[in-house]
């Protein structure tokens, strides 16, 4: 695994490890015979000159926070730093907090405070969930404008991306302003790019989650001989694959992964869970929460169905009804519907694990090489955007290469705001409920260092 083969410091004397780049603006130093040969391809565009650095710049971070966006916020302000910009700011709570005037200043933030912050999980300068109207627009670039903020870096998934769009579209005709977008979501669903910053370690805490929820269930299989990890991202199922890396252990497990991709009615899954069980004699599934039956619904609703009224009215009314009269009930999600069921249907106890929010953020479970292309998309959007470079969203390419390496480049935003990039059918089994090697290869050298080893007492 090698996407940083080669140092720099970086103007606050410390040893930064750098991927390799196919964005490549007004270097430092030029790079050496051995940094040139990492090159992958071409650099995707070049300045032949150094233009003078904007005065200000303004970054913000949006969505829901994970364990790698503040990496992204430092590699924003180390670049800007470096590229001589005058002014750095930090938006409260992202585009509301442009919209509002809240703003931070980050270019006094002391240096040595940037190694933790970098490690720091969630988001620092605080995040949000706010669809911008084209009313708000007007009112986003004239708090640009009042500031002199040139250039514009925001750190989000896809909401974010269309967030960004709309403003340099906007900005295109009346404005000096570079918007440049950073990609950011555990769901990693963002189209284009391989994969997504947030990613690798949301999903190396759902690998580590699935192997430790099977030592407890192995230890006590006549307490709860199936368990359920219910795993979030959307409707896409990448973070709900990642728990069959636990097999890289040498542990079998899980047993059976469902994912948004690959609908289920009620009884394949219990047909699953009574050959698995009747192998094994205990089941671990990992189930996104956003599982479909044959016909869309959601699965929680359909297992429900299948309990009979009764269950239905233990989940009380609906929260509301889509306009195709499809009911979604909060307060029962598809791992509870799916344990109620196995346990009145199968007689076996069944219990669900919901890491909730702290699967997105967990420091613990940070890995190393997503902290990195963390850092270094937050620096490549910098080097974007003080290079001319707008409506363009940083991405990572993976290099073919007999080990990992990764490269940085660009692509226009209207090919990735509000698309969804859905897992491939190659990455699944024919049955659909489980990953292939192709999905195991793709997604280990984004979890970082190994796997811990546990082991297993036989008598």
């Amino acid at each position: 695994m090698d996407i940083s083969p080669e140092p720099r410091q970086t103007p606050e004397g410390e040893e930064h490890p750098t991927g390799d780049e196919t964005v490549d603006v007004a270097p430092e130093a030029p790079p050496t015979s051995e940094q040139q040969s990492h090159l992958q391809t071409p650099p995707v565009y070049q300045t032949t000159s150094s233009p003078p650095a904007p005065t200000a710049l303004i970054v913000g971070q949006s969505g829901g926070a994970t364990a790698a966006i503040n990496s992204s916020l430092v590699g924003v302000i180390r670049e800007a730093r470096a590229q001589g910009v005058r002014r750095i700011y930090g938006m409260r709570n992202g585009i509301q907090g442009l919209l509002q005037g809240d703003l931070v200043d980050l270019g006094s933030l002391p240096n040595e405070v940037l190694p933790t912050l970098q490690q720091t999980p969630s988001a620092a300068l605080g995040s949000c969930r706010y669809h911008l109207t084209d009313a708000d627009i007007p009112q986003a670039i004239a708090v640009l404008r009042e500031h002199g903020v040139q250039c514009m870096v925001y750190i989000g998934g896809n909401d974010s991306a269309d967030t960004s769009h709309r403003l340099a579209q906007a900005a295109l005709t009346s404005d000096d302003l570079r918007v440049v977008a950073v990609p950011k979501t555990i769901d990693n669903d963002l189209p284009v790019t391989d994969h997504c910053p947030g990613y690798g370690s949301a999903a190396r805490y759902i690998a580590i989650a699935a192997l430790e929820t099977t030592l407890d269930t192995k230890a006590m299989p006549d307490i709860y001989p199936v368990k359920i990890l219910e795993t979030m991202g959307r409707h896409s199922g990448w973070l709900t694959a990642s728990a069959a890396l636990a097999r890289t252990t040498g542990w079998e497990t899980p047993h059976l992964i469902y994912v948004p991709e690959f609908p289920k009615e009620v009884d394949e899954i219990l047909g699953d869970v009574t050959r698995v069980y009747r192998d094994y004699g205990y089941v671990v599934i990992a189930m996104s929460e956003n599982l479909r039956s044959r016909d869309q619904r959601p699965f929680a609703v359909a297992a429900m169905e299948a309990m009979g009224e009764n269950a239905l009215a233990s989940a009380g009314n609906p929260d509301f009804t889509d306009s195709f009269g499809h009911s979604y009930y909060r307060n029962m999600s598809a791992g509870h519907a799916l344990a109620q069921l196995i346990t009145g249907r199968l007689d076996l106890r069944a219990r669900i694990d919901q890491p909730g929010t702290l699967q997105r953020m967990s420091q613990a479970h940070q890995s190393e090489v997503d902290l990195i292309e963390a850092e270094e998309c937050g620096r490549a959007a910098v080097r974007a955007a003080l290079a001319g470079e707008t409506d363009r969203m940083v991405i990572i390419e993976r290099a073919e290469s007999p080990i990992y390496r990764a490269t940085i480049g660009l692509a226009p935003l209207d090919t990735v705001a509000n698309v969804e990039k859905h897992l491939p059918a190659s990455f699944m089994n024919p049955a659909g409920n489980f990953v292939t090697q192709s999905f195991i290869d793709y997604a280990l050298p984004l979890i970082g260092g190994p796997l811990p080893q546990y082991v297993e007492l036989q008598t």
